[in-house]
């Protein structure tokens, strides 16, 4: 499951990955969440969070994952990944080279260093 976390400037697009995260998932909560966000900005930034109760992500979803992060690659302004799990972080590494602004990595642990950073202009 895919949800929209509260708090962030508008220009953030915050979310929080738990449970069996489907293709469905991106269509009904991520995708929407970056549109309207681009809409209002010219650029935006990802607040990804893949916390200890995340099971599993379904190929569809890994598909739509990169769609959404290539459809609208140099509107990406920053990106927070914060996880403990390993192959997350491995797999945002490899296609991080493609992101035009910054992408930091963050513990679960280190969540409010990561708050500050996406929100820091």
């Amino acid at each position: 499951m895919i949800e929209l976390l509260d708090g962030f400037p508008d220009n953030v697009i915050a979310v929080n990955c738990s449970g069996h995260v489907t293709k469905r998932d991106y269509e009904d909560v991520l995708i929407p969440a970056v549109t309207r966000t681009l809409k209002a900005h010219e650029k935006a930034r990802l607040y990804y969070r893949v916390g200890p109760e995340f099971d599993a992500i379904d190929p569809g979803a890994v598909l739509e994952d990169v769609s959404v992060g290539i459809s609208h690659l140099s509107r990406w302004e920053r990106v927070a990944v914060i996880t403990n799990v390993e192959w997350i972080r491995l797999a945002v590494r490899a296609f991080a080279f493609l992101i035009p602004g910054p992408a930091k990595f963050f513990a679960i642990e280190e969540e409010p260093q990561a708050r500050e950073w996406i929100a820091t202009s």
